[in-house]
């Protein structure tokens, strides 16, 4: 594994220097025509990529991907690039990826192996379980109590295809209903409309700390499954992709990833001042100390 590693870490190193020597392709191309980078971000994905009180993006994934924008400012010699916005979702945030529309995706996205077939990864920067929140006086506490019961998830997630997979093997017959995004999601459960929201537990927790009652749901032990999150950008665009490994690895070997994650798990975040006091776990140390870009299987 950690010979793979190292060796990812080199090729990309390789191919970004590269860069200097040839013509620009790709992303990098797109960027330098146009003078202009498009950034995706959620609107309720707490604290990756949400809106403050003035509707600007903020988050742990939009400072990271920050750095890859002043990354391209740099390599590109392009300190005045100006740098667009576009809200995307679960369900369309690959599409607009790949057809221009936006050049580099920054939330709660997945890394999977199935979407590797349509985009390309950076390294892995957080390491989430997908698990439920449910309200406390509800009398839920695990999965096979959800049996017979409505059942929330957000639209386009890989939450949907692991649901499905566990009402199969469990035989479990619970109704399926999807919310446009997470914030969706989490009033239909608030609301009484489904009993449990699945989803990944940060983002449960982020739901949960940012509603009118926090005191009033919880989050279960179980899981479905582990799964890796990254930026997403378009698939076979070798000096991008180098210039985005190369800066990812650079924040996470230097240390500064711990003082981000710090700023957004561990500390009060915008924009009501709530403290996740979500502690990394031993998955997402894993993945700073070995950058890499596995996606789940």
């Amino acid at each position: 594994m950690i010979k793979k590693l190292f060796g990812l870490t080199v090729v990309a190193a390789a191919a970004l220097s590269s860069v200097q020597a040839a013509e620009f392709t790709g992303t990098l191309k797109k960027v330098k025509e146009t003078n202009s980078i498009t950034v995706g971000y959620r609107e309720s994905s707490i604290p990756f990529s949400y809106l403050d009180n003035n509707g600007k993006p903020i988050g742990y994934a939009m400072e990271l991907c920050g750095k890859i924008v002043d990354a391209v400012k740099t390599d590109l010699k392009m300190p005045g690039l100006k740098v667009n916005y576009a809200p995307v979702t679960s369900s369309n945030r690959i599409p607009l990826l790949e057809n221009g529309t936006i050049d580099l995706e920054c939330g709660s996205t997945t890394n999977s192996v199935a979407r590797q077939k349509q985009v390309a990864f950076g390294p892995t920067y957080f390491v989430i379980n997908v698990t439920a929140a449910v309200k406390k006086d509800s009398g839920i506490n695990s999965f096979d109590q959800l049996k017979g019961k409505t059942i929330v998830t957000t639209s386009g997630t890989t939450s949907v295809p692991l649901l499905k997979k566990y009402a199969k093997a469990e035989d479990a017959d619970f109704k399926e209903i999807y919310g446009k995004d997470h914030a969706e999601s989490f009033l239909l459960m608030a609301d009484g409309r489904a009993a449990a929201f699945v989803m990944d537990d940060i983002l449960l927790a982020g739901q949960i700390a940012n509603s009118k009652d926090p005191g009033s749901y919880k989050i279960l032990s179980g899981s479905l499954r582990s799964e890796p999150y990254s930026m997403m950008l378009r698939k076979d665009d070798p000096q991008f992709k180098a210039l985005v490994d190369k800066t990812i690895d650079g924040v996470m070997k230097s240390g500064e990833i711990n003082a981000m994650y710090k700023k957004w798990f561990m500390s009060p975040i915008p924009p009501k001042g709530i403290n996740l006091n979500f502690p990394e776990n031993a998955a997402t140390k894993e993945a700073f100390a070995h950058p890499n870009d596995k996606g789940v299987e």
